[in-house]
């Protein structure tokens, strides 16, 4: 990439809302206000139909154009956000890095000047690299939205939306919450994103359970509770989030346990279970690595809302590109 971006840092944070406090840019949870996180996840519940029934539609995006640029690999965000658009009634651009020509060489700002030429007005970005959905933001024209749909190892906004919007509708008084996150947490933007929404929905407790080596290692996730091994970790939990180890994203694998050491320590099962609370409900963002961080069976059981998770990316989705495209007619 020829441009340097930087992460967001807590000053940037104002970068994503407009001065009436709507959103423009949607880049993390981090430091969101309350109210508009629970605005959004209200937004997303009504565009929910029952199984069985047709998806709903609306013409909320109608003469928008989206541009989704993925220049990471991705399956779930990048399907949920093409179909959101489209049911908003958006035109809806694909482009991922095999086809555009930053692969070529291309500065990444060029690439975006080109797709304001076309009239793109929201951008969804996925990429590799630490600050690059906030970089584009701070370049973009002043009509143009910019949604981060997964950046590096640092935030995944509506990955963490979906995820508090699944918890409520099971578990809906987060004040007394008890939520266990497990896994590859140091390397993990879900846990970032999934835990600033939980402190400002004012989650009871929140557990970071990794082994030492996957523990964060920053001051920003200092208000959980960091734990080392499953049992404590699970004890008495409402909800426990199973994450994938994020191998592509580790450098040094020095102290990284091996696939059996990892399932044997830090794998959930419902043996393992037994700690938390009998009707705990348990959460995998996905890709899911069964029988590493997740016993198939527990997966598929009645305690798994991770299905359910899918079905609500797709209207998180909707809820943040129609929230965006209101704010553009103001």
């Amino acid at each position: 990439m020829n441009a340097n971006p930087e992460s967001l840092s807590s000053n940037d944070c104002e970068l994503q809302l407009r001065a009436d406090g709507s959103l423009r840019h949607l880049l993390t949870l981090k430091g969101l206000d309350k109210a508009l996180i629970i605005e959004l996840l209200d937004d997303a519940e009504s565009y929910l139909s029952p199984d069985g029934t047709l998806p709903v539609r609306s013409d909320a995006l109608a003469g928008r154009t989206i541009g989704n640029l993925f220049f990471e690999p991705s399956t779930r965000t990048r399907a949920s956000f093409d179909l959101a658009g489209r049911r908003l009634g958006a035109d809806v651009l694909n482009l991922d890095v095999n086809t555009s020509s930053r692969k070529k060489g291309e500065s990444i700002l060029d690439t975006i000047y080109t797709l304001e030429a076309m009239a793109v007005d929201i951008m969804v970005v996925r990429d590799a690299g630490a600050g690059v959905p906030a970089y584009i933001a701070r370049n973009v024209k002043e009509f143009v939205s910019v949604l981060n749909a997964g950046e590096a190892d640092v935030s995944h906004p509506t990955q963490g939306l979906l995820d508090l919007l699944t918890i409520r509708q099971h578990r809906p008084d987060f004040e007394n919450l008890v939520v266990a996150i497990v896994g590859d947490i140091q390397h993990s933007r879900v846990a970032r994103s999934a835990a600033h929404g939980l402190q400002t929905l004012g989650v009871g407790e929140l557990r970071l359970v990794s082994p030492p080596a996957m523990a964060p290692v920053d001051a920003e996730l200092s208000f959980a509770r960091t734990v080392s091994t499953l049992d404590d970790g699970l004890r008495d939990a409402d909800v426990v989030m199973a994450l994938r180890i994020q191998r592509e994203r580790i450098d040094d694998l020095d102290g990284i346990p091996s696939v059996g050491e990892y399932f044997a320590d830090f794998g959930i099962s419902e043996d393992r279970m037994r700690h938390a609370k009998p009707d705990a409900i348990v959460m995998h963002p996905g890709p899911m690595n069964r029988g590493i961080e997740i016993d198939g069976s527990l997966a598929d059981g009645w305690r798994s809302v991770i299905t359910q998770q899918v079905t609500n990316g797709v209207a998180v989705r909707m809820a943040v590109l129609a929230h965006v495209a209101r704010a553009m007619q103001k």
